[in-house]
């Protein structure tokens, strides 16, 4: 783990560079306030810190404070290095944003004592920050393929609407259904059912562009949403997808399973852009129309021609 030394005494910043680097921490100094802020502004900034109080430049309350408000993470860690002893003066350094101090001459046992409470209370804080990105992709992605679920799919399709109609661009939706999918669950079950919705995320996801999105929408259902991009070039994404996704059987532990998929394609121009509730409904439509003409192709929609209430 990176520990900042700021100490602008040469004598004194050798020593602590010497104790901290023999307890296994790589020392990053800095010999004044000036250099330890712009060390600390940095994207790979070292958690841990040792500072003096008293530095040219800016001193070590004043570099606590603007810390504190950069609210950054993962937490930086501030050991402040003291002369003073007077009780007002430690508050205030804590005040101002230091979680610790140690008074001059500093102690080596005691400095590394509290050297390790710190770097304990970053681990924790790594730790909560992992948890809490797990608990956020959880809540927004299908615990089965991994793709956005219903509610972030949707929440997404309502940001790229708006985002269409402020720049008058095209957006297209494709609502995608598996192909006789029940067929599937009822003759190799629902664990075989699983790997191949998992296969078919993967092939529609693979097959999107950097800036599109795809979810999960229900059951067998997939949604993509194609920004930019006007009729024709929304009808050759709605066939790369379809062929990506019946370009060749899922390998399962019951052998290999020929997988297609009917598609409902909607495309409308910035201009005149209905809600996400009216473009998912042509999307519906048309979806519905490829699996009356025999399934496994893809139909357009035509959101304008569809009332909005």
């Amino acid at each position: 783990m990176k520990v900042l030394v700021a100490e602008d005494d040469r004598v004194s910043r050798r020593l602590l560079t010497r104790a901290v680097s023999g307890w296994g921490y790589q020392v990053v100094e800095a010999i004044d306030g000036d250099q330890a802020w712009e060390i600390l502004q940095q994207d790979e900034a070292p958690p841990l810190v040792i500072m003096d109080w008293e530095m040219p430049g800016w001193d070590g309350v004043e570099i606590c404070r603007h810390v504190r408000q950069l609210h950054r993470e993962p937490y930086t860690y501030i050991l402040l290095l003291t002369a003073r002893k007077d009780q007002q003066d430690i508050i205030d350094g804590l005040q101002a944003g230091a979680d610790d101090y140690i008074t001059k001459p500093f102690d080596k046992h005691e400095l590394e004592v509290r050297l390790r409470t710190g770097k304990r209370i970053i681990k924790l804080q790594k730790e909560l920050i992992e948890a809490r990105e797990r608990l956020r992709i959880m809540a927004r992605h299908d615990p089965l393929t991994g793709l956005y679920n219903r509610g972030a799919i949707f929440e997404q399709l309502q940001t790229e609407i708006s985002r269409a109609r402020r720049s008058s661009t095209c957006l297209t939706i494709v609502l995608g259904d598996v192909d006789h999918f029940k067929s599937i669950n009822d003759t190799h079950g629902h664990l075989v059912g699983d790997e191949v919705l998992r296969s078919v995320a993967q092939r529609l996801n693979q097959s999107s562009r950097d800036y599109d999105a795809v979810g999960r929408y229900g059951g067998e259902e997939f949604l993509a949403l194609v920004p930019g991009c006007p009729p024709d070039c929304a009808l050759d994404q709605a066939n790369r997808l379809h062929q990506a996704v019946r370009s060749r059987p899922v390998e399962t532990e019951q052998g290999d399973i020929p997988v297609t998929i009917s598609l409902g394609v909607a495309v409308c121009n910035g201009d005149s852009l209905p809600d996400a509730e009216t473009l998912i409904h042509a999307a519906d439509e048309a979806l519905y129309r490829a699996k009356e003409a025999g399934r496994d192709r893809v139909e357009i929609g035509h959101p304008e021609a569809v009332p909005t209430g």
